[in-house]
């Protein structure tokens, strides 16, 4: 019988961690002080039997998304189908590449459906839902590197857009990429559709065959891995300011075709301190090198009270 789901507040009293195996949330709810509590009271609950229920279909989520395979039941895995079917045609995805970001929008849906709030966020390791009021906003950092964070910079997200989803993956992350990005953040209609975009475009940023770059068999480093026998990056050495430009090309024209098509709004794209911007009008602001972080051994996304 394994353990069950850690609930708690971070010291400063505001956000909620919710911990289950390797789900790991910051919650923040904006409102009044009786809509917050019935926010966080709904979000509690609903978190309580999500993993169960992802356990209960884990083969099928694992599976590459074509022609025949079934729908999932659930309602998370059902979130995470349908964020990966875009890209199916062209790519190699299971509905694992959309899991976090699917688990963070149900628990927020859980939360706005309780209560009227302000505002809310569902942060799952990086990949982050987000509720916005009218006439609201959320100021969003952007890490490069999970193991030692720094913000690469920074951006406005506001109410009267449709960007309610931001995702971040890359070589460095708690999941396996295909690719040599240090970060590749994604902003897009929900968090599940940002989560599967991220993957496919940090797979982009890539250099194939390069040897600077280790790569070895994702089943080699964690024996039931939706990808298989494909080659995962582990480490990435030492690169010229042409090669890491290629590798950022290579990334930003995949980008580009995902917000042609309307699958993502915008992408940031990192390797080494080098940045591609793809779909902001304006450039990422530069910001302090200075990160909030929260005690969770996790490096998160900071959100500003704006």
């Amino acid at each position: 019988m394994r353990a069950p789901p850690q609930v708690g507040f971070l010291p400063d009293g505001r956000r909620l961690h919710l911990h289950d195996g390797p789900i790991d949330l910051i919650v923040e709810a904006f409102g009044t002080v009786p809509a917050v509590r019935q926010a966080y009271d709904a979000a509690v609950v609903r978190f309580a039997t999500i993993l169960d229920e992802l356990c209960g279909e884990l083969a099928l989520l694992r599976s590459a998304v074509r022609p025949g395979v079934p729908r999932p039941r659930g309602r998370v895995a059902l979130r995470m189908r349908r964020a990966v079917e875009p890209f199916a045609a062209a790519y190699f995805i299971t509905p694992m590449a959309a899991v976090a970001g699917a688990v963070a929008e149900e628990v927020l849906a859980a939360m706005t459906d309780a209560a009227g709030l302000t505002r809310a966020y569902v942060n799952n390791g990086g990949d982050i839902a987000l509720h916005l009021g009218p006439g609201t906003a959320f100021s969003v950092g952007m890490a490069d590197d999970p193991e030692r964070p720094r913000l690469f910079g920074d951006m406005r997200v506001e109410s009267d857009g449709d960007i309610r989803g931001i995702a971040t993956s890359g070589w460095r992350g708690r999941s396996f990429s295909l690719g040599i990005a240090d970060a590749v953040t994604v902003l897009a209609p929900t968090a599940a559709a940002a989560d599967a975009a991220a993957t496919v475009v940090a797979n982009a940023v890539d250099l194939p065959g390069h040897p600077a770059v280790l790569r070895v068999p994702a089943r080699s480093l964690q024996p039931d891995s939706d990808l298989g026998d494909r080659a995962v990056t582990r480490a990435v050495g030492s690169l010229t300011p042409d090669e890491i430009a290629t590798a950022l090309d290579a990334g930003a024209a995949c980008a580009r075709q995902l917000e042609a098509l309307g699958l993502i709004r915008a992408a940031a794209l990192n390797i080494r301190g080098e940045t591609r911007i793809v779909g902001l009008s304006v450039p990422v602001k530069r910001v302090l090198p200075v990160a909030a972080m929260v005690s969770t051994k996790q490096p998160v996304l900071e959100y500003a009270d704006v």
